[in-house]
């Protein structure tokens, strides 16, 4: 990066942060060799590279629908995460712990010899404070907006200007600020060039922070150790000690100073510095891509116990968000008299990775035949279940239904990509009816009082698989 160009960043962050810290210097490679591990901190390029050279880049032969029946979309359902934020406070404070660590007794070791090290130790400031707490960046801010773009481009007859202005369109958000943000940023790009913001939309908790109100959830998952032993378990073994012992060696620290937790502030500083301002930080230079592999599977583990498969409530309690998809699907896809009302063309939700991922496991997607546990990392190296592909920042779940021939079909899109039905491999595009004989179990019941409130869960982790 040229010095007039590292001037001009510098003058477009500076609302943002403080001046940029010598990280940005000329000479480092723009993108850190193990930017496609950092798990649901993932850079949404990193899932589709080709959104780095054009991020209005189309494809449109995404959309799936049978060609001899001439299917037109009529309805699409979009489950969208926030886009890139700044760490939570608690990952700030870490992060001062560790900037003042390295900055006091950082002696340097194995591999500290191209200068990274003296930019930790004399010129990188802990320039993130605690009232940032997760909120959204100028990149998430462009994130969705280009989102919006692309989806506007793919399904114009849905997403238009008309549908838009007269409210045609649903928009609802979790009530974080950065989702709130997130939405306002997609209504961004919905809109022509020149109009004025006048932002409609929905703050929806029960749908889209429906963890939060699942007792069954927080007493059982949240709220209890034994949910999360394999990851505790993994953080004491093997892979994971080797990791630290290596990032003490290369600081000049004796292993004892450092924590797993300090450790993981460290790669997942690499990971921010990437996602708010496009630069290759120094902190990236402590690991290699074994390094990263290893606290890629400890961040999966996590995600795997507290969200995902692990324990059977942490997808019953997406319930809400299952039945509102396919209340909108339904009524998108019932014959209507000329006398009814047009359905809803479109319907934007803005959550969490823990929106998405609980839903996605009830779906049934995403699930390995063995699951990732402490002591198998070595066999899991081929899993499915990999949060950096799965729910990067802005990751999207996609329900597009197309009016057919032969009757309603249903696609399902993951991050702008076509992930099939399980059990309705054979076809792209099912028929809708088929798609809801799959899950007839869960429209019939799946009910969130019973699941949530019910004496079923009890107190205790449900570790069927």
């Amino acid at each position: 990066m040229s010095s007039a160009l590292l001037r001009a960043v510098c003058a477009l962050l500076a609302s943002l942060c403080p001046p940029c810290p010598a990280a940005s210097a000329p000479g480092l490679p723009h993108i850190p060799h193990i930017a496609a591990h950092f798990g649901t901190k993932t850079r949404y390029e990193e899932v589709n590279p080709h959104l780095l050279r054009d991020g209005l880049s189309v494809n449109a032969s995404v959309l799936r629908a049978p060609a001899a029946e001439r299917c037109s979309p009529v309805h699409l359902t979009a489950v969208i995460r926030h886009g890139s934020r700044y760490p939570t406070a608690k990952n700030i404070r870490r992060i001062r712990q560790l900037s003042e660590l390295v900055r006091r007794e950082a002696a340097g070791g194995s591999g500290a010899s191209d200068g990274w090290l003296e930019e930790l130790r004399s010129r990188w400031e802990a320039w993130y404070t605690e009232d940032m707490d997760g909120h959204l960046v100028m990149k998430g801010r462009d994130e969705l907006r280009l989102l919006a773009l692309r989806l506007r481009a793919l399904f114009p007859t849905l997403l238009s200007e008309e549908n838009v202005r007269k409210r045609r369109v649903a928009f609802l958000t979790s009530s974080k600020p950065r989702c709130v943000d997130s939405i306002e940023a997609f209504q961004d790009g919905l809109r022509r060039h020149g109009d004025t913001p006048v932002y409609e939309h929905e703050v929806d908790d029960h749908l889209l922070r429906f963890f939060e109100r699942c007792r069954g959830y927080v007493e059982g998952v949240e709220k209890n150790r034994s949910a999360l032993l394999e990851v505790e378990k993994f953080e004491k073994g093997e892979e994971m000690q080797a990791v630290v012992k290596k990032v003490a060696s290369r600081l000049g620290l004796p292993q004892h100073r450092l924590t797993p937790e300090l450790v993981e502030a460290a790669f997942f500083l690499c990971s921010y510095e990437l996602s708010i301002k496009s630069v290759h930080s120094p902190w990236c230079f402590l690991f290699d891509e074994s390094d990263a592999q290893v606290l890629e599977y400890k961040s999966d583990l996590k995600q795997y116990w507290k969200r995902s498969h692990g324990h059977a409530i942490n997808s019953m309690s997406s319930c809400p968000l299952f039945h509102h998809i396919f209340r909108s699907l339904d009524k998108a896809g019932r014959p209507r008299r000329s006398t009814d009302a047009s359905p809803e063309p479109a319907s934007i939700l803005v959550g969490h990775a823990e929106t998405l991922l609980p839903l996605l496991s009830l779906l049934g997607l995403y699930k390995d035949q063995t699951p990732p546990t402490a002591s198998n990392y070595q066999s899991q190296h081929r899993r499915r279940f990999r949060t950096s592909r799965i729910v990067p920042y802005a990751a999207n779940l996609l329900f597009v239904l197309y009016d057919c021939q032969r009757g309603p079909r249903l696609q399902l899109l993951v991050n702008e990509s076509p992930v099939r039905f399980p059990g309705l491999e054979a076809e792209e595009a099912p028929l809708y009816r088929d798609v809801r004989a799959t899950y007839r179990h869960l429209l019939d019941g799946c009910d969130f009082h019973q699941e949530c409130e019910g004496i079923l869960w009890g107190r205790g982790p449900n570790i069927e698989l």
